[in-house]
């Protein structure tokens, strides 16, 4: 009976302990995703779910736990032991005089502390290392953040890019499908050769073919922003078309640029806090020049097997006390404090190099963007232009086409020039619309559509 109850008390606990599990793994699955994304959708899903980034706020959570141990080094330790033993031996039996076997009990045990008075501030400039690596973590959590950010944009960019331009396409299709069907009219009564007619098939099997281009290169493009987003393959995702892309902007002068850059971005205050992490293991190679006193305290006893004395009248004759400093004195290491400040100078040496590289790449860098914004805009206002006249002079041939006043190759001409100069717009477009993104976030302002 009593069994049972028994039975019926674990089989409750067990249930209270796996329903909640159960119920926040399904939540945990069941997380809302919205219907469509716009880009601001995209990043904030990234920044917590991407796992470059989770890697990097484990690297950040580790140099933390590092600082922690760092913190604890100047606490004092303690420890206990204790050692037990049987002994089996022959004694001499007092009454008879006889060897006899027999089984002894013997042990020890023991409490000890110790703590670091003096090491030359190694345990303080440890200290202060460590935070600075703390502070670097974040700093390059915070670098890959802004990588994923340009990924991404330039990735929901692409798929804009891809949407329109299969727009175009169908329309392209839909103009050669009409052009197919008038000259098949005209064919049939006699009014144009086969030969036009052939033409005409052969571009409309043409503009089909890049029709298909198109929908792969979007489907492309939507597999690449969904792996950024670390979404499964199968989900469905559909982004949000903007209004308007910014085509044209008033630049910030380079310098001004490439200034703020300097002073704001993350991988350069990561790069200079290690040339200061760098210099901190300058001090600590130093510190092994220097004296270190350790001061240590001890309490003890043991008993060992004794018909004179009993158990516990030996723990307290044994029983011991004791505190001492220990004074260690560095006289010759055979050069390894020597080598160890050498090689920490060269570490400087490397990390300030390491800041150098930094700067110099970032300002290449903004550098590089600015002339990329200045070109696109120049193209995208070239593209506007050459759009203009093609797709007239494009509509004036078919017009043309439909009432006999102009041939097959004529018309194919025009068209080829009107698609070149569609795709160059399209291109432009969006290139400027990407270029001029990338050169403002180099300056600190977030990016929008």
């Amino acid at each position: 009976m009593f069994s049972n109850y028994i039975h019926r008390f674990l089989f409750w606990i067990l249930i209270f302990r796996i329903v909640p599990t159960y119920a926040q793994d399904t939540a945990a699955s069941q997380v809302q995703l919205p219907e469509k994304w716009d880009l601001q959708a995209c990043l904030d899903y990234a920044k917590t779910n991407n796992i470059t980034l989770n890697s990097y706020r484990l690297n950040r959570l580790s140099s933390q736990q590092d600082l922690e141990l760092s913190k604890a080094a100047v606490l004092p330790n303690l420890s206990a032991s204790a050692s037990p033993s049987l002994i089996q031996s022959k004694t001499i039996d007092p009454a008879t005089g006889d060897l006899k076997s027999g089984v002894r009990f013997s042990g020890s045990s023991s409490l000890n502390s110790s703590v670091t008075l003096y090491n030359g501030g190694y345990l303080k400039t440890d200290i202060q290392q460590k935070d600075l690596l703390v502070k670097i973590a974040g700093l390059d959590l915070a670098t890959v953040e802004n990588d994923i950010t340009l990924q991404i944009t330039q990735a929901y960019l692409n798929i804009l890019l891809a949407k329109e331009n299969i727009v175009y396409v169908r329309d392209v299709v839909a103009t050669s499908t009409a052009q197919v069907q008038q000259q098949q009219q005209f064919y049939d009564v006699g009014a144009v050769a086969l030969k036009d007619l052939v033409q005409l098939q052969a571009q409309l099997a043409n503009d089909k073919y890049t029709l298909v281009t198109a929908e792969n290169t979007h489907r492309q493009n939507l597999l690449t922003l969904k792996q950024l987003l670390q979404l499964p393959t199968v989900t469905p995702f559909e982004i949000v078309e903007p209004d308007t892309l910014m085509g044209n902007a008033l630049l910030t002068p380079l310098l001004d640029a490439q200034q703020t850059a300097l002073a704001t971005r993350p991988e350069v205050k990561s790069s200079e806090l290690g040339v200061q992490v760098a210099s901190l293991d300058v001090r600590k190679a130093r510190a092994g020049y220097l004296p270190a006193l350790t001061a240590g305290a001890g309490l003890g006893t043991s008993y060992a097997h004794n018909d004179n004395y009993s158990f516990l009248r030996q723990l307290d004759n044994n029983f011991y006390q004791q505190v001492g400093l220990t004074l260690s004195v560095p006289i010759f290491s055979r050069r390894a404090n020597r080598v160890n400040e050498e090689k920490a100078k060269i570490g400087v040496g490397q990390a300030e190099l390491t800041l150098q590289n930094t700067r110099t790449n970032l300002s290449q860098e903004v550098e590089r963007a600015y002339i990329n914004v200045q070109n696109a805009q120049g193209q995208y206002d070239a593209a506007v232009e050459q759009l203009r006249y093609t797709q007239e002079a494009y509509r004036i041939a078919n017009e043309q086409l439909k009432i006999g006043a102009a041939n097959t190759v004529e018309v194919l001409q025009q068209k080829n020039l009107y698609v070149q100069s569609m795709q160059s717009y399209i291109q432009a477009k969006y290139a400027a619309a990407l270029y001029i993104r990338i050169y403002d976030f180099y300056r600190g302002v977030p990016v929008h559509l």
